[in-house]
């Protein structure tokens, strides 16, 4: 049961999550740099970045419809409101409290993933369309092995680290990449239209509507992370850094895949998943 200490605990780590997201994506640019032999731009960048976008004025197209200008509010919300349950459903001893909460978490993100394709349809540009629709595409795959990976956590929560929790830590991670959109499936820091997928949806948005969008990206990649860490028993601080560590190197290492192979990458994970369900149930 939920008392009022424990709602006030929690909302304090969901803001807190919230002030640090930035600094977890300034930290694997940071390691990207630094094994390409480049200087690059601090770890504090992110915050400057989304501080720069809150005091400009925006532009809109006169085309755009209320779900336009409601979508970075929503986004941003969703994963507010993700974050609160996650926090809400750290695994423990029982599962079945766990992964309900744990899967409405996830199905808020998916709210959010929703208004924000909506809207890059809204603004009526070619690449908006072309970016929602391969968004939707790649998500059609993600979230099933998503789903299947956090039940496997459940399934093992309060277990010692076996089977189960490396292939389903391993899924998520994949699963992971594609959801914060980081190569091998998306690319953050490319504009090339052949390659988009979320730039392309948040191209026709600026100033304080795309720092919103910005800060819910931020927050939604330390939620994956805040999970993984979960599954490998790692102390959230140490874990952040060894995820953003595995991020950087996979990112320098490994080239960014054509749209349709994807799929091959997304099945693999989904199928890593269900073998660590399986490990769960079988207690391994």
């Amino acid at each position: 049961m939920m008392t009022l200490n424990n709602i006030i605990l929690i909302t304090g780590k969901t803001v807190l999550l919230a002030l640090f997201a930035p600094l977890v994506s300034g930290i694997i640019k940071k390691i990207k740099n630094n094994l390409r032999m480049r200087k690059g731009p601090g770890i504090l960048q992110p915050y400057y970045d989304i501080q720069k976008l809150f005091l400009k004025d925006e532009v809109v197209s006169k085309n755009t419809s209320w779900i336009f200008h409601a979508a970075p509010a929503i986004v941003f919300a969703s994963c507010l409101c993700a974050s609160f349950l996650i926090f809400m459903a750290q695994p423990g001893p029982f599962i079945k409290n766990d992964l309900a909460v744990l899967i409405a978490a996830f199905f808020v993100l998916g709210l959010g993933r929703f208004f924000l394709a909506l809207a890059g349809l809204d603004a009526g540009s070619s690449f908006g369309g072309m970016g929602s629709s391969r968004e939707m595409f790649i998500s059609s795959f993600a979230e099933p092995a998503v789903f299947i990976a956090v039940f496997a956590l459940c399934m093992g929560a309060g277990n010692s680290f076996g089977i189960s929790r490396l292939l389903g830590g391993l899924a998520l991670l994949m699963a992971a990449i594609a959801e914060t959109s980081r190569i091998p499936v998306d690319n953050q820091e490319t504009h090339l239209e052949l390659t988009m997928v979320h730039e392309a949806m948040v191209l026709e948005y600026s100033g304080r509507s795309l720092a919103l969008i910005e800060l819910a990206a931020y927050i939604k990649q330390m939620l994956f992370f805040t999970v993984l860490s979960w599954y490998f028993f790692i102390p959230a601080p140490a874990g952040f850094a060894i995820i953003c560590l595995a991020v950087a190197l996979i990112e320098i290492s490994v080239a960014k895949m054509r749209l349709f192979r994807v799929v091959d990458f997304l099945s693999f994970a989904f199928f890593i998943a269900l073998l660590a369900s399986i490990a769960a149930g079988a207690g391994f």
